[in-house]
């Protein structure tokens, strides 16, 4: 059983990895400009868009999958959930993963006793509940709050709808899997031993993942750049897709 990658153009091989109900159609707006400087793989995750899911649904399960299909030597860009994939398959394989991109990407997802810039357990936790009741609703409230704190918040969302609605509703499972593994995981420790150079690249008004977190890896991972955008939510690379793709060519340089 293997992923849905969609492979295109030519260059140096950078992979990229959506968030949690997405799939790699959210690439749509900024793939154009990127297709000149690189060897594009458009990935779904398990059970997104068009891949099946996986069983067990654990993040060292979806690391795998995603471990299979990685070209010899890679970029890997994650966003979200799919940053802390990106994490993990740096620390996995680090002959072929050469370079990291982090976007909107938190090490620990909610509030621990140490760790100050996570969302409530309980929010998340009513979120799964709500999931399970009317999913439709909870997706739609989810796409709402990728977008607040974005200067063009309106038309962010239009596209952000638009993009969701172009494939399969995600795999319930696979949505329960994702929640599950942001309310476990914890990558603070595991920073340290990324080696790769990285580009860290957050909205100053995301209220999903804290910039604060994204300040805090940009400490702890030794060779990297933070990139702190503006009038910016969750989603940096559509609301400012020239800064995305100019930092993703610096990373390459």
């Amino acid at each position: 059983m293997s992923l849905h990658v969609e492979v295109t153009s030519t260059g140096p091989d950078l992979v990229l990895l959506h968030g949690w109900a997405m799939h790699s159609g959210i690439w749509s707006d900024v793939r154009a400009r990127l297709a000149p400087h690189f060897r594009l793989h458009l990935v779904d995750l398990p059970g997104h868009g068009f891949s099946p899911a996986c069983q067990p649904g654990t993040l060292e399960r979806v690391v795998e999958m995603v471990a299979d299909i990685l070209p010899p030597a890679c970029i890997v860009c994650g966003w979200s959930l799919g940053g802390q994939i990106a994490i993990e398959l740096a620390l996995l394989e680090p002959v072929r993963v050469k370079k990291l991109a982090l976007i909107s990407t938190t090490p620990c997802f909610v509030k621990r006793q140490d760790w100050q810039w996570g969302m409530e357990t309980a929010t998340l936790q009513l979120f799964m509940q709500n999931l399970k009741r009317d999913y439709a609703a909870t997706l739609n409230r989810f796409l709402t709050l990728q977008v607040n704190g974005s200067g063009d918040s309106t038309a962010v969302l239009a596209q952000l709808r638009a993009i969701v609605l172009q494939r399969n509703q995600p795999d319930k499972a696979a949505l329960q899997t994702g929640l599950n593994i942001l309310l476990m995981s914890d990558l603070r420790q595991k920073l340290k031993n990324v080696a790769q150079p990285a580009i860290l690249i957050h909205g100053e008004n995301d209220v999903i993942n804290h910039p604060d977190a994204a300040k805090w890896m940009n400490q702890q991972l030794k060779n990297s750049e933070l990139v702190m955008l503006p009038q910016c939510g969750h989603a940096p690379f559509l609301s400012y897709p020239d800064q995305f793709v100019a930092s993703m060519i610096r990373l390459l340089l």
